[in-house]
């Protein structure tokens, strides 16, 4: 029951991760992270080291009210390896919109994950995908589409 308990801490973590990203709620982002995280995201296209590094990048890349994500994690495959140890798989389904250049990215990865427990919270040690596709759409060759909600912009 106990590894049930520490494998559902994970999952949350993995979970806050994704909406704290999405919704852009850097502080509590960060908090997901070790202080000393690793970052490999697109098979390592994108690589950090240390909690500071991999905010900046996530927060100038995403940042600006014009990108709007979705990133959703499914499919988790978690192994404690320890007591303050676990390993983890998830399969992300995302998509990214870039109001300013007006395209739309959609794809799909595995990101493998670490995790450390430190003071009794589970934190991402290490974390980084690798696409299984990509593909991007110039949004202006669909002229009825367009944004009719964007929290990050008033009305």
């Amino acid at each position: 029951m106990d590894d049930l308990r520490e494998i559902e801490a994970i999952k949350r973590l993995k979970y806050r991760y994704f909406r704290c990203l999405d919704s852009k709620c850097w502080s509590e982002l960060a908090d997901c992270f070790a202080e000393d995280a690793v970052a490999s995201y697109d098979g390592g296209k994108y690589a950090f080291e240390g909690r500071e590094k991999i905010m900046g990048f996530l927060e100038g890349a995403l940042g600006r009210p014009t990108a709007l994500t979705m990133h959703h994690g499914h499919h988790p495959e978690i192994e404690l390896t320890s007591p303050t140890t676990a390993t983890g798989i998830w399969y992300l389904e995302d998509q990214v919109i870039d109001a300013e250049r007006n395209t739309m990215l959609r794809g799909t990865a595995f990101y493998r994950d670490e995790y450390v427990k430190q003071d009794g919270t589970w934190r991402l040690q290490s974390t980084g995908y690798e696409r299984v596709f990509e593909e991007v759409q110039d949004r202006s060759e669909t002229p009825s589409l367009r944004i009719t909600k964007n929290r990050f912009v008033p009305a």
